[in-house]
């Protein structure tokens, strides 16, 4: 059971903010972003009790820097329900949620960051998956406070999430530039170079109450140059094989989507209406396409990695 089994959850997450920004703006009907919330909470619940039931494993995720930060992923989500799709339900609960979750990811992210400066990191072993604790975690922390009316405490993880972006991308993006290629497993993970500046976007037009501004933009250009950057990608993900990794790209894009809806109907050019479609169609045929060839792989028991074989047991002859 893969660490990345919960992006998943984070992909349909992810697909239900879409939505929810399409409701707000009166594009799509009421009740899909539940739909989709449901789901993803489903889907998260699932993933949760599959891979913790397997202690043993997640320890030794937890001491290894390729899989420990995707156990983030786990803490990330519930905000995301919480703050979207529990709160115009049941506020109180939805600020418990976001708040017990914003600590555990503040918790997780400092003890990662902790083990990052203390022992040596591998080069080859840094991918963007690195962003997942505290630059996803802090971001998407940020919204969800700020969502559920704690704005100081949006604000508190809006900076916690920016600094570490800061930081952060400039380790991962000297590991790409420099070093060998990301092994196939891991080429997936290029996509999440996308979602730093779409959910900083996010968090921060949720703090300055959705406007447009100067930073705003400063978000918006270093986002455009990334989404642009992903073409050239575009053949060797054509080859990979399918795997949970593919979920990376759900949510990068997702987050893509989401901010480009959001700059569609604040500045709302002409056909902004079709152009909001074209942006939700395409992100749901991307997720739906990845959620139903994931149905199929585990129809076929091919979803998950076969379990490594044990190396057989010799005998001693006298």
């Amino acid at each position: 059971m893969p660490p990345n089994v919960f992006s998943a959850s984070f992909g349909l997450a992810g697909l239900a903010e879409v939505w929810a920004f399409g409701e707000r703006y009166g594009i799509t009907p009421a009740g899909v972003t539940d739909a989709l919330m449901i789901l993803a909470a489903a889907v998260w619940l699932v993933s949760c009790v599959l891979y913790f039931a397997r202690w043993r494993d997640v320890r030794a995720d937890l001491l290894d820097n390729i899989g420990a930060p995707f156990i983030s992923v786990a803490l990330i989500v519930p905000m995301l329900i919480a703050a979207l799709g529990l709160e115009p339900h049941a506020h109180d609960a939805a600020v418990v949620l976001v708040d017990v979750f914003i600590v555990l990811t503040i918790l997780y992210g400092g003890v990662l960051t902790g083990q990052w400066i203390y022992a040596a990191l591998d080069p080859a072993k840094i991918h963007p998956g690195f962003f997942l604790p505290t630059v996803a975690g802090g971001l998407v922390a940020s919204a969800a406070a700020t969502n559920v009316g704690q704005r100081r405490l949006g604000e508190f993880m809006f900076g916690l999430g920016l600094i570490c972006w800061l930081v952060l991308g400039s380790i991962i993006m000297n590991r790409l530039f420099v070093s060998p290629v990301l092994p196939p497993p891991l080429f997936p993970t290029l996509a999440i170079e996308v979602a730093p500046a779409p959910v900083a976007s996010i968090a921060y037009f949720a703090l300055n109450g959705f406007r447009i501004d100067v930073f705003a933009a400063i978000l918006a250009g270093y986002g455009v140059l990334l989404v642009v950057a992903q073409v050239r990608f575009l053949p060797a993900y054509l080859r990979l094989t399918f795997s949970p990794a593919f979920w990376a790209f759900t949510f990068a894009y997702a987050a893509v989507a989401a901010a480009a809806l959001i700059w569609i109907n604040m500045g709302r050019p002409t056909g902004h209406f079709a152009l909001s479609w074209l942006v939700i169609g395409a992100i749901t045929l991307l997720v739906g396409g990845v959620f139903l060839r994931t149905l199929v792989a585990v129809a076929r028991g091919r979803y998950l990695p076969p379990r490594p074989t044990p190396p057989p047991t010799v005998s001693r002859t006298a």
